[in-house]
């Protein structure tokens, strides 16, 4: 075999229409477009939802809700998933390793959701609510 002598297999390339070239063709004149209109023009064609004039569909139905771009960055943390890990010393580092926060995450609040009764020192910028700073520092730890 020589790569002079490869073909393509049959059948596999098919020649590419040409229309408009007379009557024989069977696809001359109008070239399979019809007569007359905006779509037999050239460069005749109504955009994307054009619905000849109609309200469009997405124009009649109502606008609703919002994905923030800044939500992928934050997270929340319960006491609940704080009792389960049960480490004294609690940093972005250690919720990434268990997997309770993503990898993209920058800003990660803890909320008063599930009992705390461990002592948890919380620092590296973890913020916290009003609700479970107050459950954190009444089961020994602390927030810093």
């Amino acid at each position: 075999m020589q790569l002079n002598t490869l073909k393509a297999a049959e059948g596999s390339k098919k020649a590419r229409r040409r229309v408009g070239r007379g009557i024989g063709s069977g696809i001359g004149k109008t070239a399979g477009r019809g007569h007359k209109g905006q779509k037999s023009r050239s460069g005749g064609y109504h955009k994307v939802g054009f619905e000849g004039g109609q309200m469009p569909l997405q124009r009649r139905l109502p606008k609703r809700g919002f994905k923030s771009q800044s939500a992928k960055y934050n997270a929340e943390v319960t006491l609940g998933e704080l009792q389960r890990l049960g480490a004294a010393e609690v940093d972005m580092l250690t919720l990434r390793q268990a997997k309770l926060i993503g990898e993209m995450t920058k800003n990660v609040k803890v909320i008063k959701s599930g009992e705390l009764s461990i002592k948890v020192a919380i620092s590296g910028g973890i913020l916290a609510t009003a609700g479970a700073r107050t459950a954190i520092e009444a089961a020994g730890g602390s927030v810093a």
